[in-house]
């Protein structure tokens, strides 16, 4: 079997438009990552470091009212 990759000019040009639509198809793809990051990821985790913080927060000024009304 021969190799197709031997085939390739090395310096032929690439016309425009193909090296536009392989730009364009990468940067689709770059931004899908991106977005699927943001929402499986990073948009979870905040949400959960929200939920502890508010959490502890509210243990706080539960801790606060007791210290007060034992006094």
């Amino acid at each position: 079997m021969e190799n197709p990759f031997k085939k390739i000019l090395h310096n032929e040009e690439v016309p425009k438009a193909l090296r536009e639509k392989v730009i364009n198809d990468i940067s689709l793809i770059k931004l899908s990552i991106d977005i699927a990051d943001l929402f499986a990821v990073k948009y979870p985790s905040t949400i959960g470091e929200f939920l502890i913080t508010e959490k502890e927060t509210v243990k706080s000024k539960k801790r606060n009212q007791d210290n007060l009304d034992k006094e």
